[in-house]
């Protein structure tokens, strides 16, 4: 290096520790805090347009971690703005794919919120049904996500296995990965029209009661059965129940052919997340 370069290396140095470090500037992002309810999502919908602001971040209210820096604007859920945004949604789509929001939203999954905000702004921001591009990821993703909440609903069709009260109810707890509890009433209500029975998710702690009349959301205050097994507590089964439990096993390892056991094949159309609840595999 000459010397005239080594100078004006060692002055440059000299320059840079004589000035304070710089800071960039941070932004301030917008983050709405909600009641983790379908309708609460819907009106921080309405409420960002109506601010004529973006939310960098929508998360459940007890969940927020303050924060100094950013800005958290709390929504109260209001029915009325709620129901604005979905009929807005079914005006601009269709019915169905309204009901994809719904679907996706029950999920649950991490971060679902900002992916059902992204695609609502993507809805009111053409003039033609979106729902149908699928070659956009957010719609695409959409979609892939009710596909497998949707699969996980009628898995409940299959899974479901009822145990009989002394109080003539029947009783049946369930363990979805998705809260599926709002989608399978009107299947269940149609099938057992004539009997008294609950399904209940022993997982989000509560669920559906049929009184030959109505479906309705019940909370169970009393929790009277093994959450690992299912079972409901000894003395509040009806005394046969036991002895068709038996049967019913017997009669399933009946109709298995040994030689034709597969046990990877099973799992496929019978995942082992479900077996805790089913009296053939206990």
């Amino acid at each position: 290096m000459k010397e005239n370069d080594l100078y004006l290396y060692y002055k440059s140095l000299q320059e840079a520790s004589d000035k304070p470090d710089y800071v960039p500037p941070v932004e301030k992002k917008n983050i709405y805090l909600y009641d983790k309810t379908f309708e609460g999502l819907l009106t921080v919908v309405f409420e960002t347009y109506k601010s004529k602001t973006t939310a960098d971040l929508i998360v459940e209210k007890k969940n927020y971690q303050v924060s100094f820096i950013d800005e958290a604007i709390e929504i109260k859920t209001d029915i009325a703005k709620a129901d604005r945004v979905w009929k807005g949604l079914i005006a601009k789509t269709r019915k169905l794919s309204a009901d994809m929001v719904y679907h996706v939203f029950l999920s649950e999954m991490q971060g679902i919120e900002m992916l059902i905000y992204k695609y609502l702004r993507l809805v009111f921001a053409e003039n033609y049904d979106v729902s149908v591009n699928y070659r956009n990821e957010t719609v695409l993703e959409m979609k892939q996500i009710e596909r497998t909440v949707l699969r996980e609903a009628h898995r409940m069709f299959m899974f479901v296995r009822f145990q009989r009260t002394k109080a003539r109810i029947f009783f049946a707890p369930i363990q979805p990965a998705y809260d599926i509890i709002p989608l399978i009433g009107n299947h269940f209500k149609k099938r057992f029209r004539n009997q008294h029975w609950v399904i209940y998710d022993t997982i989000r702690d509560y669920g559906l009661y049929y009184d030959l009349t109505n479906v309705q959301e019940i909370k169970l205050e009393q929790k009277k059965y093994s959450k690992s097994s299912g079972k409901i507590n000894a003395s509040l089964m009806e005394e046969k129940e036991e002895i068709y439990q038996i049967l019913w096993k017997n009669y399933y390892e009946s109709i298995n052919i040994s030689e034709r056991k597969n046990l990877k094949v099973q799992m496929q159309f019978m995942p082992k997340r479900f077996w805790n609840y089913l009296p053939e595999k206990s």
